[in-house]
């Protein structure tokens, strides 16, 4: 059960409080902070907290850590912070400016549109790469200008980031069996050690490089507005070295909580986009890491809200530390992955690869298209053949397959996640993708798809009459199912039989908790 608000919260969310007397007054709260939001303007009060890594307990360090909050978030929103504002209080009577006794103070910000928060816009498909694109230029142009210096360059050190690791796990081994598993803090904490102390010369070339900078500090989607304009708002005032660190852990900040919202293929398009602008090619390298290492800080972050009285829904908080929490462990158990669809004509395996790339950020290589594009015509001509014949020969198929197994070599070889679109009617190509998965360290397996005859047929019909790149047809599948290998090659940890008559969130998560356990 939630306490009651104190005296001046109570005044606070009393719109006779305000110099401009908005219509009504919303509250909003972190465990740091109350925000109170008035329409035209939002005003930010710290809470007298004492959390280790910040000290708000004195009201001098309160008006300095809201002078701070100004300053450093006018660096990526100049137009959005406005000032500091005291609240006082006289003859009873608690109000922001005027005569009396100075109590608290407030950050005054312009209020953003919360319909076009990130946050708000992942959930409704709102968010594309486009905008991701524009969110990495507005960062890599503030990566480039930021501060940096021998100070700052030392938080790039071994040490340093071993200081803010450990902190992250003594500051959650209360909630050890509560948010977090014991088997899941100590494998991540494992790891953490071991890609620290195995890369030591990577740590040592970034910071001489020039690529720890006075970062934002805490990027992730919630403080991004997408409006009139790219708004990257409430960087970390409260402690330096929570700012000050690669660029690399910033960007992975972002793409974490993208993943997060299962838009995997938003994040590789945002981490793509920030590594193409700012010439990081090095940051590939780092970012599985520290995406770990944000995930976790997320999880520590919102396990504390479990012990802060005035937030009352314990339990959605608790599912929130979770979530965070399981995504940094299923990051310390990533390589790259070689996913094939296989099935006859019809049965949804496009649908199923599309909606798990999106989810989980494989890049799928369709051989509709490659092939088509050997051909030399347009993906989305059609090109209806007898069954076996021209583009779909023996031999063609042969070069079809050997173009895809090039392509999904590369990306495997880089250390990416791979989907390969098409039938796999044939055992010996199955058993090639195999081989190609273990040549590259990466893992397999085989998703076989299945759907009723009558539903197949009444998914090439409408593909005909809506048009597709696929130029499979009622009597294609009908031969196929005469010449499909039966999958009998593999144990069952490696095939997926997947019925996708089901809802695609079923499917997406069937999938995905088979390959990432």
């Amino acid at each position: 059960m939630a306490s009651t608000p104190p005296a001046l919260v109570q005044a606070l969310l009393k719109p006779e409080t305000y110099p401009h007397s908005p219509q009504k007054v919303e509250l909003v709260q972190t465990q740091m902070s109350f925000l109170f939001l008035t329409g035209d303007y939002v005003y930010k009060v710290k809470k007298p907290v004492d959390l280790g890594y910040l000290d708000y307990t004195t009201l001098d360090k309160r008006r300095f850590f809201c002078q701070q909050e100004i300053e450093l978030n006018r660096r990526l929103c100049p137009d959005i912070y406005l000032e500091v504002m005291p609240i006082v209080s006289s003859r009873g009577q608690i109000r922001l400016v005027g005569e009396g006794e100075t109590i608290e103070y407030a950050v005054k910000m312009k209020q953003l549109p919360e319909e076009r928060m990130m946050d708000k816009l992942l959930p409704q498909n709102l968010v594309t790469e486009e905008m991701l694109g524009r969110v990495a230029e507005k960062l890599a142009a503030f990566h480039d200008k930021a501060r940096t210096s021998p100070e700052i360059s030392d938080y790039g050190k071994l040490e340093a980031i071993m200081i803010n690791t450990e902190e992250n796990f003594t500051q959650t081994e209360k909630y050890i069996g509560i948010s977090i598993s014991d088997q899941k803090y100590n494998y991540i904490k494992a790891y953490t050690n071991d890609f620290l102390k195995s890369n030591k010369p990577l740590f040592q070339k970034r910071i001489a490089s020039g690529r720890i900078r006075d970062c934002h500090g805490d990027l992730h989607a919630a403080h991004v507005c997408i409006s009139n304009g790219i708004y990257i708002y409430d960087c970390i005032e409260f402690n330096d070295r929570f700012r000050y660190g690669d660029v690399a852990s910033e960007i992975a900040f972002l793409a974490m909580d993208l993943d997060r919202y299962q838009r995997a293929d938003l994040s590789r398009a945002f981490v793509n986009a920030y590594v193409r602008l700012s010439q990081d090619k090095e940051l590939l390298r780092l970012l599985n890491f520290y995406k770990c290492y944000r995930a976790y800080v997320r999880g520590k972050v919102t396990s504390f809200m479990l012990d802060d009285p005035y937030i009352p829904d314990k339990e959605a908080v608790l599912a929130t530390a979770q979530g965070y929490f399981d995504l940094a462990y299923r990051y310390t158990k990533e390589k790259p992955l070689l996913l094939i669809m296989a099935g006859l004509v019809g049965t949804g395996k496009t649908t199923v690869a599309q909606a798990l790339s999106r989810s989980l950020g494989l890049t799928v290589i369709s051989a509709d298209i490659i092939r088509k594009k050997l051909a030399g015509i347009s993906p989305t001509e059609r090109h209806f053949e007898q069954f076996g014949g021209g583009i779909y020969s023996k031999e063609f198929s042969k070069k079809t397959y050997d173009e895809m197994f090039a392509q999904a070599r590369e990306l495997l070889s880089q250390g990416q996640s791979v989907i390969l679109d098409a039938s796999f009617k044939k055992r010996q190509d199955r058993l090639q993708a195999r081989s190609l998965a273990e040549e590259t360290k990466a893992g397999f397996a085989v998703v076989e798809c299945l759907l009723d005859e009558e539903t197949v047929r009444s998914h090439l019909e409408q593909r005909l009459k809506e048009g597709s790149i696929s130029d499979g047809r009622w009597e294609i599948f009908e031969q196929q199912k005469q010449d499909f290998d039966k999958i009998t090659e593999f144990p069952s940890e490696n095939h997926i039989i997947l019925d996708t008559s089901q809802p695609m969130s079923n499917i997406v998560k069937m999938v995905s908790e088979r390959i990432l356990r």
